[in-house]
């Protein structure tokens, strides 16, 4: 044990409180980081599909028009950079989602939805709809944006199960 870790497993043990998982390294199941890897893939692509059909829908909810999603040249311009930022936050939910999904036991697919839809209801679609509204969003902005990342653990909590 790290002398820190020593000092301070010493400390809470004065107060009598115990530190085993901390002491033995057990505090993180094992991770398959090829289902991370795969999960964080299949929500991305998920994703695509989500705003390619609900991409007007999106569009408008934020108060935009087509002319605003065009680079300066007058061409559709894709949003690389956010696409490629979502990629990364997505593979850093699919390992955490990964962590919860593992602390219930064996990884098995309605662990890994229902882990999913709890993550997103307690701490996703909360977080959407009061940012949204007091930026004074429309609600279907949430609507969608909220259905997007529901999908998004909903599938990361599949594939996690499935693979463990």
């Amino acid at each position: 044990m790290a002398p820190a870790m020593a000092t301070i497993a010493a400390l809470f043990r004065a107060k009598g409180a115990r530190l085993t998982v901390c002491e033995t390294g057990d505090v993180m199941p094992a991770i398959n980081f090829l289902a991370v890897f795969a999960a964080a893939i299949a929500s991305w692509i998920a994703g695509a599909v989500w705003y390619g059909i609900l991409g007007k829908a999106w569009i408008a909810a934020l108060g935009w028009t087509a002319d605003d999603m065009k680079g300066p040249d007058g061409k559709p311009k894709i949003p690389v950079g956010p696409m490629v930022l979502t990629f990364f936050a997505q593979l850093l939910m699919a390992l955490m989602l990964a962590g919860i999904v593992g602390h219930l036991g064996a990884p098995s697919l309605p662990n890994g939805m229902i882990s999913g839809a709890l993550v997103w209801l307690g701490f996703v679609v909360t977080t959407i709809t009061v940012n949204n509204a007091f930026q004074r969003k429309k609600p279907m902005l949430a609507v969608i944006d909220g259905g997007h990342w529901l999908a998004v653990l909903v599938v990361q909590g599949v594939v996690l199960g499935l693979m463990g």
